[in-house]
């Protein structure tokens, strides 16, 4: 996607902080276009807000805020009120997100399973369902379970569908557009989607990046620098899946992926922690023991080689699986045997803010290419 351009950028920002109006190589609807998705943005992470407050935010003149808050209040996306303990005035009237404004559905999409999400403005889920996918008609189950969700709730202003998939083609997209009702979906691959559900609605601090593993089929591993998800040439980055790992030099993806995991502990149990159970058993501590002991090689190389303020573990599996793993993993970086170094600069790791982060994230698309400041702008 366009916007989600990789490299350093200038810092366009004010003495003051706030972002510069003035963009050059813009033309004027676009200027116009960039200016209402700065004072929807600043509302929707900081808000309620006067028009003095937005000011400071958005570096806008007060007329210019005027006539954006009359836009996004006739099209429903935020709302008045008059503000406690403040004296009569303009500034005493804040403006809030309306979430009902906008919907947007995402969906992650595997060889053979699906998961679909309805979220508001603010990104909170309304709607989650679970799908089975048939590799031979991919197309026609994911149609299946959008025109599904959608009719379930057609009263309510849907703005457009996401996609979160590693191999979904251009040719997919336009059946689906051809099939459905809804606008031709915007496509990323599942790391920066889940990347960007934590950018813009998860816990995610600017200073340091961020790094993101997502453990699923395969193993991946996806990058924010400067709140811009990192690709790399022909979109390679985070290929971490193949590399050799562990003291016996094994690929990742033989010790860490869900087949390796479903091969340990059994068919039955397996789908008992898709569905999202906590139990504990000898054999899944054993997996977790083994993966950690292989995932430590590329978190070591990713803290050396570009430091990120955080390392987030995200996957389908229940949340203390994902701690499990990151305490054995704690373990496993204060042990010399296997590796003959301390490793205390290693960035901290925690579990992904979200479970269902790529769904998540596939749903913002739509929004982050009409409504809110993509990566690139933020």
């Amino acid at each position: 996607m366009r916007y989600l351009r990789s490299g350093p950028r200038r810092l366009q920002t004010q003495d003051m902080g706030a972002p510069r109006v003035k963009t050059i190589g813009l033309r004027s609807g676009e200027i116009a276009d960039r200016n209402i998705r700065v004072i929807l943005e600043a509302i929707r992470r900081h808000g309620p807000l006067t028009r003095m407050e937005l000011g400071r935010h958005s570096g806008l003149s007060g007329p210019g805020i005027t006539n954006i808050l009359r836009r996004l209040a006739d099209q429903k996306l935020v709302t008045s009120h008059r503000r406690n303990g403040l004296g009569s005035g303009a500034t005493a009237t804040e403006f809030a997100l309306r979430p009902e404004g906008a919907f947007s559905i995402g969906v992650k999409i595997r060889q053979r399973r699906g998961e679909i999400v309805l979220i508001d403005l603010s990104g909170q889920a309304h709607d989650r369902v679970y799908f089975s996918l048939d590799p031979a008609d991919r197309v026609g189950a994911v149609h299946a379970a959008v025109k599904d969700i959608a009719d379930r709730h057609a009263a309510l202003p849907i703005l457009g569908l996401g996609i979160a998939a590693n191999d979904w083609t251009d040719e997919q997209s336009d059946q689906i557009a051809a099939l459905s009702s809804i606008a031709r979906p915007y496509v990323e691959n599942e790391c920066t989607a889940s990347l960007l559900a934590e950018r813009t609605i998860g816990s995610f601090t600017r200073e340091g990046g961020l790094a993101m593993i997502i453990i699923d089929d395969d193993v991946q591993a996806g990058f924010l620098i400067r709140g811009i998800p990192y690709s790399g040439v022909h979109g390679r980055a985070g290929s971490i899946g193949e590399m050799l790992t562990g003291p016996d030099n094994v690929q990742l993806n033989t010790v860490v992926g869900f087949e390796s995991l479903r091969s340990r502990i059994g068919d039955q149990e397996f789908t008992r922690l898709l569905d999202g159970e906590e139990f504990s058993s000898p054999s899944l501590s054993q997996w977790i023991r083994e993966a950690a002991g292989h995932l430590l090689d590329p978190i070591i190389a990713m803290a050396g080689f570009l430091a990120p303020s955080v390392v987030m573990i995200g996957s389908d599996l229940p949340q203390g699986v994902i701690e499990a793993l990151i305490h054995q993993l704690s373990i496993e970086r204060r042990d010399t045997s296997t590796r003959p170094l301390l490793t205390p600069w290693i960035s901290p790791m925690k579990p992904a803010s979200f479970s269902g982060g790529v769904a998540l994230g596939a749903a913002l698309l739509p929004f982050l290419n009409t409504l809110l400041l993509p990566p690139a702008s933020a």
